[in-house]
């Protein structure tokens, strides 16, 4: 059955920041003792770091505090742990983090930040999981990031509060499923403007991004990403065998290395770019990929987007935009650089993402996206 996306959302003032946090809250499954820690920036989330924190002690989970990004939060945020942490010489933040069984990624946190980031650390030796809470990832057709407003905050909240978590799960089962069939099966994305390319994921890990957070799924982690659950959700991603991806990508236009580029098409063999043709500007695609290669000039991944709540829209302006990273049903994102945390092969610290939102996705002789449109 055809994936038939809803209409606009109702406008939103603001967030409604209880609701947020009990969905939040409810995709963790926090059990008594957990000990959970909040990342973010100080400002308009404000809130919700207090229903996160209310929320948790309810649950018998032990609150450690709000770690800020960005100078000193508020008086309440601080709690010994956070004060311990700011005592903390760098190299002793992933041992101080490490009994850390719940980290939440709020608005204005990112991997670069070096609590995160030590955070980060923790997940991959298999320890702990993580909520991605951005709210940001809206881009527009070019893959140029916009600003969230009221529109993009009526979207996300309602994609958070009325997923069908059940049925998403299903459906991206369904699909890492069908990739693992039989050994060599193919999975091959098409696009009227020239995309043909075709890879196998093999044994490779397949990351379901269907907002399930408990610490029951975290025993089933393969790689970083599987314990780093994105709300809202909605996306497979996976690093295909890199020796596998074969093929040509058409980019829509974008700006590479500082430059406008135009008419891109990037051809692959054995996971890797072995020529680049552009319209326009074709220098400055060579220039990018030369200042980080070799992971610029490698396959990185598939992202595949199953949520209808999240499906490419138009705005108030009549202009399509994507929302949330791609999450969207029939959304692809095919994409160059480092994969490992993903469980590819590629390092080196480069990522680019691409998004096509007119992508033909099929699965041996079975077609998934149809033009944009998620078919099953």
């Amino acid at each position: 059955m055809a994936c038939t996306p809803p209409g606009p959302p109702e406008a939103l003032a603001a967030p409604d920041f209880a609701l947020i946090g009990s969905a939040v809250l409810e995709r963790l499954h926090l059990q008594a003792g957990e000990r959970i820690l909040l990342v973010g920036a100080p400002g308009r989330w404000d809130p919700l770091h207090d229903v996160l924190t209310d929320g948790a002690r309810a649950a018998g989970a032990e609150a450690l505090g709000s770690w800020s990004v960005a100078g000193a939060g508020p008086p309440e945020w601080s709690t010994e742990f956070t004060t311990r942490l700011t005592e903390t010489e760098a190299d002793g933040l992933v041992d101080a983090l490490s009994v850390v069984d719940v980290g939440v990624m709020l608005p204005g946190a990112t991997p670069a930040h070096p609590v995160y980031a030590a955070y980060q650390e923790v997940l991959r030796g298999g320890i702990g999981r993580a909520v991605h809470f951005h709210w940001l990832g809206a881009y527009d057709g070019s893959g140029a990031e916009l600003e969230v407003d009221s529109e993009i905050d009526a979207h996300y909240q309602r994609a958070l509060l009325e997923t069908d978590y059940g049925s998403l799960a299903e459906l991206q089962m369904a699909f890492e499923e069908a990739a693992r069939g039989m050994a060599e099966t193919d999975i091959r994305v098409t696009t009227p403007m020239g995309t043909d390319i075709s890879f196998r994921i093999g044994d490779r890990p397949v990351t379901r991004q269907d907002g399930d957070a408990s610490a029951a799924r975290a025993l089933l982690a393969r790689n970083l990403i599987d314990r780093e659950i994105e709300l809202p959700a909605g996306a497979i991603r996976v690093a295909p065998v890199e020796e596998s991806v074969n093929g040509r990508i058409a980019f829509p236009d974008a700006v590479w290395s500082g430059e406008f580029v135009q008419g891109l098409v990037l051809t692959f063999e054995g996971g890797t770019v072995v020529s680049a043709t552009a319209a326009t500007n074709v220098e400055a695609v060579e220039a990018e990929m030369a200042s980080a290669a070799p992971a610029s000039r490698s396959f990185r991944e598939l992202a595949l987007g199953f949520n209808p709540l999240l499906a490419v829209t138009e705005n108030t302006a009549g202009a399509p935009w994507i929302p949330y990273y791609g999450y969207g049903a029939g959304v692809v994102r095919l994409s160059l650089g480092d994969n490992s945390e993903l469980g590819g092969a590629v390092t080196g610290g480069y990522v680019r993402w691409n998004f096509l939102t007119d992508a033909t996705v099929t699965v041996g002789d079975e077609i998934w996206v149809d033009n944009g449109r998620l078919v099953r």
